[in-house]
């Protein structure tokens, strides 16, 4: 499983005009059960997706497929974690392909 942090190296006025293509970017891998949760940062400094079912390999082919990537708006940092705790009811979400 993976967090990737996204910060913005472009105004929020260029990254505006990616948004919806950045969005349909991320609805794809959601339709493919590799997103389980993505948003904006408080405050608006880049965003955050949860990522599962992906190797880091596949992880950085699908997020050099990202228009935020494309066009120079974002850096990302990639943190891979082990899921070993989560609430009740949760327990789909963080089940993870060997």
């Amino acid at each position: 499983m993976f967090v990737v942090l996204l910060h913005y190296v472009q105004p929020l006025t260029v990254v505006e005009k990616y948004l919806e293509e950045h969005r349909k970017f991320l609805d794809s891998h959601y339709a493919a059960g590799h997103f389980l949760a993505s948003g904006a940062q408080v405050p608006r400094i880049g965003g955050v997706i949860l990522v599962k079912n992906l190797s880091r390999e596949e992880l950085d082919v699908v997020l050099n497929e990202d228009p935020f990537y494309r066009e120079q708006l974002a850096t990302y940092q990639v943190i891979e974690f082990s899921p070993t705790k989560y609430a009740v009811g949760a327990e789909e979400f963080f089940s993870l392909k060997s």
